[in-house]
């Protein structure tokens, strides 16, 4: 029989990575401050708050033994992100930009979740401190998803990323000798990315400002934009191009870019998940393409750069918008609506179900059809070159499962707060799949969540983590069984 949850290893991670977002807060002040702007205030007390608590919990539980459990790690790792988000609303609560807390725990959820979902009105005259915030919320979160993939997801063995412990830290087949240099290296080439992307975004003639939150966001696959208008406003086929490259760029595992650097780039060419996503992402956008050119709404190159613009956005998670695709025709929404299931690849920004889960399921089929066929042979379903252990397979399919309930659920849910069906459908299938724009007029590229009922936000932040912790992190805390001593 297992004993109770020593939680006092919980509290200290908790604690220190709100410490570290207490800290962090003190950047988007001191862009108030540079700005003259009054609204620094705001994010100093929040920073002293957020701080005051975080190294309170590091204090009472320093010197613990540091190692985690399976159900200490999964405690953690939903503790930690209600924990940050409720912080990180604190900014967008005092500085009166959204009228409730509810609307300031969704703003930070997104945020955080790099959902790019947002109900901030005006935002082309927000505070520069709160655009600011915005963009490294999901720069911040963009890190910890990639952290959370390659580390603890492998080891709960949640939804087949067990696939992936080759890359873990917890295995033997390290890129790196040691865990620490492994999240070095990954966030050496996340703020590589990032600074490379705001120098192209500044060339192509985007303001200082905005090219740092939205290379921030980009490489993020988060969303956020300083504009209503989201890139749309700059109107710009070079900086629509640039968007375009970091947003995949940000989709492809980051391990495979440590491999890279290392010599091993054919790591990256010969990676079957990545040569998938490129596919699809070519294929989904030759589709868009003859939409958009079919239906007269864009010609020629154009056509082509709003196609590949909303077909990597939407796919990715990102949920930047240049074009209202929802006006090429019911069979364009119902197009976008079906990718943005999609994702990216595994231990990547991006969010979704993910391209590795349908490259499994397609392996097991096959597996099954061929064994209906010849019965008395043995074949083995393969990922990259490797037969899938059939735990695997049934983790996926699981998952799979339990994917179209959620979203079925949550859809109910916001169609009960009083939505439409289309506002309710699109709505829970950008929460869950974490892209942002939803269809329809309401919270379709064109819109945002401000206007809906408060307990629909509520609704929507809740699919949000669902989307982002893979489901099963959060579902197996729900259990009896899982807090029985």
């Amino acid at each position: 029989m297992r004993g109770a949850i020593d939680l006092r290893p919980v509290f200290l991670v908790t604690g220190i990575l709100i410490t570290t977002l207490g800290v962090a807060m003190l950047l988007p002040a001191i862009v108030d401050l540079a700005a003259d702007n009054d609204e620094w205030i705001v994010f100093f007390a929040s920073s002293v708050l957020t701080t005051l608590v975080g190294l309170s919990l590091f204090a009472a539980t320093r010197g613990i033994p540091r190692g985690l459990s399976t159900r200490q790690a999964l405690l953690m790792t939903v503790v930690s992100w209600i924990s940050l988000v409720a912080f990180g609303a604190l900014p967008f609560a005092w500085s009166g930009i959204v009228p409730s807390y509810a609307d300031a725990f969704f703003e930070s959820m997104s945020g955080l979740t790099t959902t790019g979902a947002t109900v901030i009105v005006g935002l082309d005259n927000a505070p520069p401190g709160i655009l600011f915030w915005r963009g490294l919320l999901q720069w911040l979160g963009g890190l910890g998803i990639i952290v959370m993939a390659i580390a603890v997801l492998p080891m709960l063995q949640i939804g087949g990323m067990q696939l992936f412990r080759a890359e873990a830290f917890d295995t033997a087949e390290k890129i790196l000798p040691r865990a620490k240099q492994i999240s070095t290296s990954i966030v050496l080439v996340f703020i590589g990315f990032t600074i490379i992307c705001c120098v192209l975004f500044l060339a192509a003639g985007m303001p200082f400002d905005d090219a740092v939150v939205h290379a921030m966001t980009t490489v993020a696959t988060g969303g956020f934009s300083n504009k209503d208008l989201s890139i749309g406003y700059y109107n710009s086929a070079a900086i629509d191009w640039i968007t375009i490259v970091f947003m995949t760029l940000g989709s492809i595992p980051f391990v495979l870019y440590v491999h890279m650097l290392q010599g091993r780039i054919q790591n990256l060419i010969m990676d079957s998940q990545v040569r998938v996503f490129l596919g699809f992402l070519a294929l989904a956008t030759l589709i868009a393409w003859l939409m958009a050119s079919l239906g007269e709404h864009h010609d020629g190159i154009d056509a082509l750069r709003y196609a590949a613009f909303n077909v990597v956005s939407i796919t990715t998670g990102t949920g930047f918008a240049t074009t209202d695709y929802s006006l090429w025709g019911s069979h364009a929404t119902s197009f976008f609506f079906v990718i943005m299931f999609v994702g990216g690849c595994a231990g990547s920004t991006s969010c979704g179900i993910k391209i590795f889960r349908f490259q499994v399921l397609f392996e097991a089929v096959r597996q099954h059809i061929n064994q209906v066929m010849y019965p008395h042979a043995i074949f083995r379903a393969k990922f990259n070159g490797r037969p899938i252990d059939p735990k695997v397979i049934a983790s996926v399919m699981s998952f799979m499962f339990l994917y179209v309930v959620s979203f079925g659920v949550i859809a109910v849910l916001l169609i009960l707060t009083g939505l439409d069906t289309t506002t309710a459908l699109s709505g829970a299938g950008s929460a869950i799949s974490n892209v942002g724009p939803g269809l329809g007029t309401i919270i379709g590229p064109a819109g945002n969540y401000a206007t809906l009922p408060e307990m629909a936000k509520w609704t929507l932040a809740a699919g949000m983590l669902l989307g982002r912790l893979e489901l099963f992190t959060i579902m197996v805390l729900l259990l009896p069984r899982f807090w029985r001593t």
